[in-house]
């Protein structure tokens, strides 16, 4: 194999999510997922030529035992020679990283001090960040940070109507997220169309357990639906979106705590908390078939923020090369889209039917009737984004 591999570390807070990429093709050739670090089942496990295997690890630092046990891996499958970068997700970068950056002392720090905007993630990817640094000592290693993409809005989209003190004091604005899957679908959506990316105008629509809509302008991110944190913009799997800030106001006065109001819209709502059942999109549609209303609910209320959302962001393009549809829910919900283009009918928009059908499973395709507005599926690729990223870095 070529020297054309990237190890793409996504750290949580107690999960690692790896992948070592092939940059030429965009394939993965390894994955693997560490979970339950902290906790007796601590353990890594992963796939590689269709098989799946799994590791126990033992008691102590499970980030430093879980790239430990990557970097075994690799030597034993005869990939580590092939490896020549690591790239990294990172939740958010502030207004400081507007771009992919090669990680040193000073990167780890700024990553660090940014941690009071993703008080769960930064921390978390900054010690999957040491303990890959420790492992990989003779690799280049890079930071590709989920609101990049959209350090290119204009201050009216990403101004609140607050004072501007606190913008100034505290960063408060809106930041967006899901920026490495908004920019590889709409460069994707582009090839479709055979038109340049630079002239083309999407509204990408990513939904998955997290979702997000973003309005794309001549290839550049001009508004996005998640704000300040992932919890803003459509109704989510277990997060509620959009919702009257005195709401919070309220249940703390009667006497919630602060951590069981924001445990309950981060993690009690979206499909989960509307149905009473699920927060897999799977089960809402199956118990809904089944006549289950708070499931019916919970679809039905899903469908229409994002409608809103992709209506409201027409506002935002002079024009519209297309709607995409992407990520877990995005590419495989073939109702939910068919609902979604339903309740954009005003503007001219009409389900084909088989082409939705068809658009399914890693399948793209056009799933509106020809000489009718133009929505798409694009199966989106983060970690090829951040691999590729990583790359043209390390070759620049």
């Amino acid at each position: 194999m070529s020297n054309s591999l990237v190890l793409v570390i996504n750290s949580g807070s107690s999960s690692l999510k790896f992948a070592l990429i092939d940059t030429v093709v965009g394939d993965a050739v390894l994955s693997g997922l560490g979970e339950c670090f902290g906790l007796p089942e601590a353990n890594v496990s992963w796939k590689y030529n269709g098989e799946k295997k799994e590791y126990a690890l033992s008691e102590g630092n499970h980030h430093q035992l879980a790239v430990d046990r990557i970097v075994a891996l690799v030597d034993e499958l005869g990939l580590k020679d092939d490896i020549v970068a690591v790239g990294h997700r990172v939740v958010h970068g502030g207004e400081k990283f507007t771009s992919t950056v090669k990680i040193d002392d000073e990167v780890l720090k700024e990553i660090e001090n940014l941690s009071d905007l993703a008080p769960l993630h930064n921390p978390a990817h900054v010690i999957g960040m040491r303990a890959s640094l420790a492992a990989f000592p003779s690799l280049s290693q890079y930071a590709v940070f989920d609101t990049a993409f959209h350090q290119t809005m204009p201050a009216k989209a990403f101004t609140g109507a607050i004072s501007r003190k606190l913008y100034e004091d505290y960063g408060i604005r809106r930041y967006g997220f899901h920026g490495t899957s908004h920019y590889f679908v709409s460069r994707e959506a582009a090839k479709v169309l055979n038109k340049p990316v630079e002239e083309s105008n999407f509204i990408s629509v990513h939904l998955g357990n997290g979702a997000s809509v973003c309005a794309i302008k001549n290839g550049k991110s001009v508004d996005t639906s998640m704000g300040f944190t992932p919890l803003a913009g459509l109704m989510m799997g277990t997060r509620c979106g959009d919702l009257d800030p005195s709401i919070i106001e309220f249940l703390l006065k009667k006497g919630w705590s602060q951590e069981e109001v924001f445990t309950e819209l981060n993690k009690k709502s979206g499909l989960l908390g509307v149905s009473g059942l699920t927060s897999d999109c799977r089960g809402i549609i199956e118990a809904m078939e089944n006549g289950h209303e708070g499931a019916t609910l919970a679809f039905e209320i899903f469908c229409y923020r994002v409608a809103k959302y992709i209506g409201s962001y027409m506002v935002a393009l002079d024009e519209l090369d297309s709607i995409i549809f992407t990520a877990g829910i995005g590419e495989n919900s073939q109702p939910i889209r068919s609902k979604i283009l339903e309740n954009l009918k005003i503007f001219g928009y009409r389900e084909d039917e088989e082409g939705n059908a068809a658009a399914r499973f890693g399948n793209r395709g056009i799933i509106t009737k020809p000489n009718t507005p133009v929505a798409m599926v694009i199966p989106t690729n983060e970690e090829w984004v951040i691999a590729n990223e990583s790359m043209a870095l390390l070759h620049a």
